[in-house]
């Protein structure tokens, strides 16, 4: 996941501050270049002065590179144009079609091509449909910002996810909300009544705000369509099929869940620290790509389904975390094993050994005492910023220390093809060693709660209001996942240089996932199927799925939140709520 800095200003080029820049590097540590440019400003009609004629752009971005054999280095700039973008995240398709090699450099080509003037291009309304039309041809989390030269227009957004800023300087920002395109006219005059506008230095530019919006919802204005519908609310019925393992919709979301790993693991290229020569002819394929693992249904069937996808020689790396909470246990030794996602992890980890024989998966043991915990929690604070909540700080110290990647495993050697025979005897006679993963890919389960309801407030609506208020807690969820998760998840992560990916947010699961009827998904009031025992209703079709691929005790497997599994929630003495602010923020 790269980082970007973009700086508009009427009064002189502005740089990141150096703690911004070495939180951008950190997120991108293959390439950082800056671009800046000094352009004209139209003389607006109101402004008889003749100041502020002049502009400077200041760009900066760093490159993780994940996509292509080369490190492409951002921003990319047309000479001939002047116009530049910076790329954040992952363009899977263009148009349908799965993208070879550089994302990048195919979308900067597609932006280029949409903004290129023509003779039917007089106005910049057009302008905006075509580039509105060319993100709308991209399938994959992004942010960007691109410079459109030849209409003095910048185009910036996120869709799911946000990069990184000093939160030190903490008045300088804001999150931008991942619901569509903003666009700043630098041709507009100052103006202090434009509730949208974006500050810099002496003035105000005039931003303009172009929406996602649901599929099927009539606009007359400019808009970027969202690639699924509004969640399904239609109610059940006494005569509704029940969920079992041959339901369609159990077949249905394997379907999209194999497309969607295979998007997002296939061809992993090797860091470019290592010489692709020496990966083809290792004795042992790489580690490339890890899971953020806690040994719960929704990663663990990440790690089953990547099995089918990947080679058997490649392995794969199970990163589980465990903290010392000193709330509820002194004794270090102790306090990492009775761990309850360390537990599941081991239990999950073994079922995967005998279920997908032939595979090298390395169980990383993440151990964190409480003093390192402590040590950390500035530069975590910073990470999530602007979220400031004590469950916000709890969720975070476990993505933070998960994909550092950095813990005890018993077999530390570059594994190659194994057997459940020869993991077991390795477990039980290798010495524990420490072991940094140099994955660069990390899969996460985020997501199947909220679109599967997961959560135990899901089961509290349904005894509350039925399916009526199951639904709404759906809604609202799906529709402050961007808000409430995405940018703070992948601030904390991408800080180690490596890429969250998030199987259970591709587009395509998505819009299957909301067009289903909810009893497709769950099976909240429903009796047992005769034969294959009592699951919980809570993503019962993800059960079903794992019972399907041979998975009975993951099947099983009770829902637990990350910060009671890992134990970082309510580490201190006291009566802090999840919704308390934190006591504090980063200093200079």
């Amino acid at each position: 996941m790269c980082g970007i800095f973009f700086s508009l200003s009427r009064t002189a080029f502005s740089s990141p501050t150096g703690e911004s820049k070495h939180l951008l590097s950190r997120r991108g540590p293959d390439s950082t270049r800056e671009h800046r440019l000094k352009i004209r400003q139209q003389q607006d009609a109101h402004d008889l002065s003749g100041k502020h004629t002049a502009l400077y752009i200041s760009s900066l971005s760093t490159v993780l590179s994940l996509r292509g054999d080369h490190v492409v280095s951002q921003p990319l700039v047309d000479d001939a144009t002047r116009s530049f973008l910076c790329w954040n995240g992952e363009a899977w398709k263009v148009g349908g079609k799965p993208v070879n090699g550089n994302d990048a450099e195919m979308v900067f080509q597609l932006f280029l091509k949409a903004c290129t003037p023509t003779e039917q291009m007089t106005e910049r309304s057009l302008s905006h449909q075509n580039l509105v039309e060319a993100v709308a041809l991209i399938a994959g989390p992004y942010a960007f910002v691109f410079y459109d030269s030849a209409h003095g227009l910048v185009y910036f957004g996120d869709f799911m996810l946000s990069s990184i800023c000093d939160a030190r300087v903490e008045d300088g920002w804001t999150e931008v909300e991942a619901d569509g395109l903003y666009v700043i006219d630098m041709n507009s005059a100052p103006t202090k009544s434009a509730s949208t506008d974006m500050a810099d230095d002496t003035g105000r530019f005039r931003t303009r705000h172009i929406p996602f919006t649901i599929q099927g919802c009539k606009q007359t204005d400019v808009h970027l369509t969202l690639p699924y519908s509004s969640l399904n609310k239609e109610l059940p019925t006494s005569t509704r099929p029940l969920l079992h393992v041959q339901s369609s919709s159990v077949a249905r979301l394997e379907d999209v869940l194999r497309k969607s790993l295979s998007l997002r693991i296939t061809d992993i290229p090797p860091a470019p620290s290592i010489p692709r020569q020496d990966q083809q002819h290792a004795a042992s394929q790489p580690v490339k790509l890890a899971i953020l693992f806690s040994g719960g249904l929704d990663c663990t069937l990440l790690a089953r389904l990547a099995h089918d996808t990947l080679p058997k020689d490649e392995p794969i790396d199970l990163l589980n975390v465990a903290f010392q909470n000193p709330r509820v246990h002194k004794l270090l030794e102790d306090a990492f094993e009775a761990c309850p996602d360390r537990i599941t992890g081991r239990r999950s980890h073994a079922e995967l050994e005998r279920v997908c024989p032939g595979r090298a998966w390395r169980f990383v043991s993440i151990n964190v005492p409480y003093t390192e915990t402590v040590a950390h929690r500035e530069r975590v604070v910073q990470l999530i910023h602007p979220h400031d909540t004590e469950m916000d700080l709890s969720i975070a110290y476990a993505l933070y220390f998960a994909s550092r990647g950095t813990g005890i495993v018993c077999d530390a050697r570059a594994p190659g093809p194994t057997t459940e025979a020869t993991t077991t005897a390795a477990t039980e006679t290798d010495a524990p060693a420490h072991y940094t993963t140099p994955a660069r890919v990390l899969l996460s389960g985020l997501g199947a709660d909220e679109l599967f309801a997961g959560y135990q407030r899901h089961s509290t609506a349904f005894a509350r209001h039925s399916y009526a208020g199951l639904l709404a807690e759906l809604a609202l969820d799906v529709a402050r996942l961007g808000k409430r998760n995405l940018g703070r998840d992948d601030r904390v992560i991408a800080n180690w240089g490596r890429e969250a990916r998030f199987p259970y947010l591709d587009e395509e699961v998505v819009e299957w996932a909301l067009e289903a009827p909810v009893w497709e998904k769950c099976g909240f009031g429903e009796e047992a199927v005769e034969g294959e025992g009592r699951l919980e209703p809570g993503k019962k079709v993800l059960r079903l799925l794992a019972r399907k691929l041979g998975m009975e005790g993951l099947a099983v497997e009770k829902k637990r939140a990350i910060q009671f599994g890992a134990r970082t929630a309510k580490m201190e003495a006291g009566k802090a709520k999840g919704t308390q602010i934190l006591s504090h923020r980063p200093h200079p």
